[in-house]
């Protein structure tokens, strides 16, 4: 079975810096694209990143947040660093099983978001003074 466990969320002030990790397993890890999505409450759900030989990032937190593989540990992280208020979100973590990421009109501002078949449960990201 597919699973995708999310962690490392909490409390962080403005200005500060996270490091989420997402555990993969039942699925050969180096061959497929693992992206990272995000639900705030009230708001529209939002792709944030993904990444293969190639990576994604939404236009809210290019040059903010970093996401990378260790394929040692079966693991993808999302560095976080400048979190703002309208970072506070719950994060996940998801897979299609395919060797691609979703197009990238999906991490522009406005646009709908990418329905992945699996994702794990996620973790959640309070930025607030």
């Amino acid at each position: 079975d597919v699973q995708l466990q999310a962690s490392g969320g909490g409390l962080v002030q403005p200005g500060g810096s996270l490091r989420l990790s997402c555990v993969a397993s039942g699925f050969i890890f180096d061959d497929y694209a693992i992206g990272w999505f995000r639900q705030a409450p009230g708001k529209e759900r939002e792709d944030v990143a993904c990444t293969f030989r190639v990576t994604f990032y939404a236009d809210s937190v290019k040059g903010r947040f970093r996401t990378f593989r260790d394929s040692a540990q079966n693991t993808v992280y999302l560095e976080m660093n400048s979190l703002e208020p309208d970072d506070t979100a719950v994060y996940y973590c998801a897979t299609d099983r395919v060797s691609y990421c979703p197009p990238p009109r999906h991490y522009s501002s406005g646009s709908p978001y990418y329905r992945y078949d699996y994702s794990g449960q996620g973790t959640l990201v309070t930025v607030s003074s």
